[in-house]
């Protein structure tokens, strides 16, 4: 199962943006993944922060093979150290079994979420432990399929702005404008992004400052920096 977005968005932000227009069309359609199960995308999210792709991938499948169902039941009736010895840290396990025991506690109403706002299916999510606004962000999009996620936290979707419109840094307030440019079709402006981050449009390049010129920046006389502004 894969985001759903159509000639109804692509039209939409190629008629707002010319630049994401031409990525677009160089590009093509391109498929992102969903993962339709609300809880189990939570869990899966906490299992996979700060590890490889391929280490979350080997954790999860372990998770499965134990559980058998990874839902709030399966998960509650199993111990912490049973999940830490499915290759997780016991901090992350211990995050997991206090969402389960919340949900089957009657402590958070997950089905909520799925009607709620944007911005309160962001406060909910982030209000349990281990899942920041990124994360609650990212479940937004690729679980419940909202059309307008476009996160300012994601550094590949800063780089993927730093490499379509030649800027050397993305602030908020630039951020800001972007956001509101592609609104409501910012879920699939940052699939766009992610793909051109990633190097799908060949010779476009990052403009962020290298780390040398950043180290250098320092020794720059105020007067110097102040005349090229």
């Amino acid at each position: 199962m894969y985001f759903q977005y159509g000639d109804t968005e692509i039209n939409y932000l190629k008629r707002k943006d010319k630049k994401l227009a031409l990525a677009i069309e160089q590009i093509g359609h391109i498929e992102r993944k969903l993962d339709a199960n609300l809880f189990a995308a939570v869990v899966r999210h906490i299992v996979g922060q700060q590890i490889s792709s391929k280490a979350q991938a080997t954790v999860w499948a372990r998770l499965e093979a134990r559980l058998k169902d990874v839902t709030p039941f399966t998960v509650y009736a199993a111990s912490a150290e049973e999940l830490q010895g499915l290759g997780m840290s016991l901090r992350k396990a211990e995050y997991i079994k206090d969402f389960a025991d919340r949900i089957v506690g009657g402590e958070f109403d997950l089905q909520a979420v799925e009607q709620m706002s944007d911005a309160e299916a962001i406060a909910a999510l982030s209000s349990l432990k281990g899942i920041g606004k990124w994360t609650a962000e990212m479940i937004l999009l690729f679980c419940l399929q909202r059309p307008d996620i476009l996160s300012y936290d994601d550094l590949a979707i800063q780089r993927g702005l730093r490499m379509l419109y030649h800027h050397r840094k993305i602030t908020r307030e630039l951020f800001a404008k972007y956001q509101k440019r592609y609104s409501p079709c910012g879920s699939t402006a940052a699939i766009y992004l992610w793909a051109i981050a990633g190097g799908a449009i060949e010779g476009m390049k990052d403009y962020a400052p290298s780390k040398k010129a950043k180290k250098n920046k320092g020794s720059i006389p105020f007067s110097a920096a102040t005349q090229n502004k």
